[in-house]
């Protein structure tokens, strides 16, 4: 079951252009919450928080998941992200990820020369216009993208997606992810998050719904 992890996936777990304009910075609730089911079982909570001040936006992450096969626990998962936006665009990312254990921790802040990221193995500069993968901005899907939890940029295709969210949720836009990961993630009309469904590497589906 540890395989669920693999660090190509943990994207599903975790959360374009340099400028932030999505609609999500002033029509979002200070808060999302979602439930996490795998199989269609309830496995974990994963919450977003936002604090704006003036042009500056600051986004707390917090998953918790507990994952079970044959009456057994194998995976306990808990990561956590502080992400900070000044005047409108990308400045900072904190990670800290525990999964049976095992820690990981990513930092990654703009410098002159790029997304400077601290990571497991050293530091390494990432082109200007990367932006972490949090789910919650829909348009990080316009430009590359770096894994918050290893930093490492994402190999994947970008495309739009036709297929209805999870727990019947309402949706106007979604965005598909296909490559070494799966996943495809659902907005509201005002471009807030509001699902997210992936295929892990045991080929059980991950699915959040909002609550």
């Amino acid at each position: 079951m540890s395989d669920l992890f693999d660090p190509r996936r943990r994207l599903l777990l975790a959360g374009g252009g340099a400028l932030f304009a999505c609609p999500a910075w002033a029509q979002a609730p200070a808060r999302l919450h979602f439930s996490v089911y795998r199989n269609g079982m309830k496995v974990g909570d994963h919450d977003v928080t936002f604090d704006r001040s003036g042009g500056d936006l600051s986004v707390a992450i917090k998953v918790g998941m507990a994952l079970t096969v044959g009456g057994m626990l194998n995976v306990r998962y808990a990561h956590e992200a502080h992400e900070r936006w000044v005047g409108g665009r990308f400045s900072a990312l904190e990670t800290r990820t525990d999964t049976n254990g095992k820690i990981e921790q990513v930092s990654a802040r703009r410098t002159p020369g790029g997304i400077s990221v601290d990571r497991k193995g050293g530091t390494i500069l990432l082109p200007a216009d990367a932006l972490p993968l949090t789910h919650w901005n829909s348009q990080v899907f316009e430009g590359r993208m770096f894994n918050p939890q290893n930093g490492k940029l994402l190999k994947v295709t970008v495309s739009q997606g036709d297929a209805p969210p999870p727990g019947g949720t309402r949706a106007a836009s979604s965005w598909m992810l296909s490559g070494e990961s799966q996943v495809q993630d659902w907005y509201d009309a005002a471009g807030v998050w509001t699902a997210l469904r992936g295929r892990l590497p045991d080929r059980s589906t991950m699915e959040y719904r909002r609550v």
